[in-house]
């Protein structure tokens, strides 16, 4: 029987092309490979005659902006709704974080720390210096990292959803709240009456779609289990750890106001945290999937604090 939701996927991926990116696949190091949606003027394919030759990386010509996916899903599909709004006036990368979308790595590392470093290494090879990281959920605390490890890259960050470290006490409160025993429990759900449940949580609006494309989705974008099971448990650190980075960069909390995973109490004591360099904006009936549930919403606020940055020398 055909999977539906890998039926989609081709036209998912034409679309992303018509909308002005498409896939590139590059080698950070061996045993590490990292998916990436590129913006189409920076690939020229060979000519034709010149098969045996690779395709030749340019680097942008206009603002970079980095758009990194959550856990229960890879980039494009986490993005769908954000990618064409932002084409026309910036170059946009989405990269597949490892273990996503294929994105593999044979090294053992599962720590944030490490998706950030191999990201920084793709985007480095693409020619990029500069760019805005817009993070969600599991790729807030991944983009996080980017701003503390390299503030001369990142230079500011919309965050969404997220926070920036996923205390054992944190941990413990959220998943107790929502009823669940562990992260894994919560984000990688393996029956369909997991994936539903999964969804009530993250969404405002409940949604219904029929039990054979949850169990087609499960099939598709839940692989890797043991590794983002790793991933899991990497992000968990001790009470006595966690310290806040002084962060240099411009950071605009972009929130789902009734985000039931990390909710706006969270969100505002993270605020707090921050410092003078950060923002906050709520969005009025939208949970954790806030960039999916009210993309129009969220496409406006984001088009906003990017301009309010340009228009103040980022990226000149």
């Amino acid at each position: 029987m055909v999977n539906l939701v890998a039926a989609q996927m081709p036209l998912l991926h034409g679309l992303m092309k018509m909308a002005g990116v498409q896939p590139h696949r590059v080698e950070i190091e061996p045993g590490t490979v990292m998916n990436f949606w590129v913006p189409n003027e920076t690939i020229k394919k060979p000519q034709k005659g010149e098969k045996d030759k690779n395709p030749t990386l340019t680097k942008p010509n206009k603002p970079v902006i980095v758009l990194v996916h959550g856990f229960a899903a890879e980039g494009i599909v986490t993005w769908q709704f954000q990618v064409g709004a932002l084409t026309k006036k910036y170059s946009v990368y989405i990269p597949d974080l490892l273990f996503f979308g294929g994105s593999i790595t044979d090294k053992t590392d599962r720590s944030p720390a490490f998706q950030a470093e191999t990201l920084v290494k793709g985007l480095k090879k693409f020619g990029i210096e500069k760019c805005i990281v817009v993070g969600f959920s599991y790729g807030g605390m991944v983009a996080f990292k980017m701003a503390e490890l390299y503030p001369d890259l990142v230079q500011a960050m919309v965050i969404s959803g997220s926070i920036l470290a996923m205390t054992d006490s944190i941990s413990e409160a959220t998943l107790s709240e929502l009823g669940f025993k562990s992260s894994s429990e919560l984000l990688l759900p393996n029956s369909v009456k997991g994936l539903k449940t999964l969804l009530s949580v993250a969404t405002y609006k409940k949604l219904w779609f029929p039990n054979r494309l949850h169990k087609d989705y499960l099939e598709v974008m839940f692989t890797n289990r043991k590794e983002r099971a790793e991933l899991l448990e990497g992000l968990v650190i001790n009470n006595k750890d966690p310290t806040i980075p002084r962060f240099v960069q411009k950071i605009h909390l972009l929130w789902g106001e009734n985000d039931q995973i990390f909710n706006l109490g969270l969100a505002q004591n993270m605020k707090g945290q921050l410092g003078e360099t950060a923002t906050f904006q709520g969005i009025r009936k939208a949970g954790h999937l806030v960039h999916l549930e009210r993309p129009c919403v969220y496409n406006r606020c984001l088009k906003r604090f990017l301009t309010s940055l340009l228009e103040n020398g980022v990226q000149k």
